[in-house]
């Protein structure tokens, strides 16, 4: 599947959606009983395009780069550091999550689905949803999914908040198929956040528009929502869906909660240890919306086709730079949820699609095509670096909501191909793990076209017990 089918299908099954009525609640298995909950918050660090292994919690043999070196032993471009945990190794860079790393348990061997085709933004919607396109429904966000099941920690606040994502930037159309409430409807899609810089804008009426202006604003937009809902709004039950999204943000305007978006109201040593870029303030707001009481919050360090972490070339330079973005918010937001006792019922989970390599495209043994051309001898800086997408293996690192302390899960070849030999962790018992945490059975569904949708596919995922303490 390339792009344009990915763009038929999605959009196919949101259609779907807009036309289909309320989800109910499914019949549970004997097995489906809600686990007790060890998190009442969950946070993703989302670090979007594909960050490597290799040269951030994984590291190998480290080749210095050399011009007229061959790339075949390239294996990291980065030294190792120790961490707090007496054998276990991060990336050069990463010494401010080094030095918590005592209070996180550590997956290396994540393996992404086999979807044909490498393609950015489907990884992204099957990370996202559990579910890997096409479907003939619009699968919910992970977001989502805990939204509607738990509902919100805090009356006024938004039960799923998105941060740092635009969606007016190379592949935001095919971003938007999967920041949705999907067939839950508008009520439980992500409140968009797309700079947390100007988030307390968001939770405020325009500028110069007055109350009154606003309340005729509203009105028109609900006759608008109302005419003609069939034909032009889909059912009856997304139809006030969407209603009800629209008085949920209304609340939030006139709530006390609406400070949390504000982060001027920070002190400025505290705003200028988090200030390396958007994701840094990202991580901030996620701080002071864990402590106002979110219930599901996503930080992005953005996908933008060939920026970021999607490290087409350029590899080593861009990384170096992504870890500045990353390491020191990431490590204070650990400090401060554990200093403000939240740490222990916040699960904090720090992933990406998948992984990267110099010269393995995809998985060893099930050849996909090339998307990156690796010179023989690298002659310029550029060509240092993990350019090829891998998906054998890949990093997930978590911080309380229950997690073990200083633990490592999982194993990776020490030679290429970097792979997983030892504990391979998949998207179904990721997210199986995820909702054990918050308290959700994997086998919890909603009937859909009058077929059970599970929170994991087809109910089967598994909670990985060894990640817990």
């Amino acid at each position: 599947m390339d792009r344009r089918d990915f763009m038929k299908t999605a959009s196919a099954a949101t259609l779907a959606a807009l036309t289909s009525g309320a989800p109910r609640e499914g019949h549970a298995a004997e097995d489906a009983a809600a686990p007790p909950a060890t998190a009442d918050t969950l946070i993703v660090l989302w670090m979007a395009g594909g960050m490597a292994h290799t040269e951030t919690f994984d590291p190998k043999r480290y080749a210095p780069y050399e011009k007229g070196m061959s790339p075949d032993p390239i294996l990291s471009t980065f030294p190792s550091i120790p961490t707090a945990v007496d054998g276990i190794r991060f990336s050069e860079g990463l010494d401010k999550l080094a030095s918590v790393m005592d209070r996180g348990t550590l997956i290396r061997t994540y393996t992404a689905g086999d979807l044909g085709k490498i393609l950015h933004s489907r990884h992204q919607y099957h990370w996202h949803t559990g579910y890997a396109p096409p479907l003939t429904v619009a699968a919910p966000h992970i977001g989502s999914m805990v939204a509607k099941v738990l509902g919100p920690n805090h009356p006024d606040l938004p039960a799923f908040i998105n941060v740092g994502q635009r969606l007016d930037q190379g592949e935001g159309e095919e971003l938007k198929a999967f920041h949705t409430g999907g067939f839950l409807g508008s009520e439980f899609g992500p409140f968009m956040i797309s700079d947390p810089a100007q988030a307390e804008a968001v939770v405020r009426p325009p500028a110069g528009m007055t109350g009154a202006r606003y309340a005729r604003r509203r009105e028109a937009y609900n006759k608008l929502v109302n005419a003609n809902p069939v034909a032009r709004y889909g059912s009856t039950y997304q139809r006030e869906s969407l209603l009800r999204s629209m008085d949920n943000a209304d609340r939030l305007l006139s709530s006390s909660a609406s400070e949390a978006f504000d982060l001027s109201r920070e002190p400025k040593e505290v705003f200028d240890t988090y200030n390396t870029g958007r994701f840094g303030l990202g991580c901030l707001l996620a701080r002071r919306l864990c402590e106002t009481g979110a219930r599901f919050i996503e930080v992005t360090t953005e996908y933008i086709p060939f920026e970021n972490w999607d490290t087409h070339e350029n590899g080593h330079t861009r990384l170096a730079d992504q870890k500045k973005q990353i390491d020191g918010p990431i490590a204070q937001l650990v400090l401060d949820l554990e200093e403000r006792g939240l740490l222990d019922r916040t699960l904090i989970v720090l992933a990406s699609e998948f992984s990267r390599d110099m010269l393995t495209e995809g998985k060893p043994g099930q050849k996909v095509p090339d998307q990156v051309e690796v010179p023989d001898v690298l002659t310029e800086m550029k060509h240092y670096g993990m350019h090829r997408h891998f998906t054998d293996a890949g990093c997930v690192l978590m911080f309380g909501g229950g997690v073990k302390k200083g633990h490592l899960y999982g194993r990776t070849a020490d030679e290429r191909p970097c792979k997983t030999i030892e504990n391979p962790v998949y998207i179904e018992d990721l997210h199986a793990s995820f909702y054990h945490a918050m308290g959700i059975s994997p086998k919890h569904n909603f009937l859909v076209e009058k077929r059970p949708f599970y929170v994991t596919k087809d109910g089967l995922g598994v909670p990985i017990q060894d990640l817990f303490a």
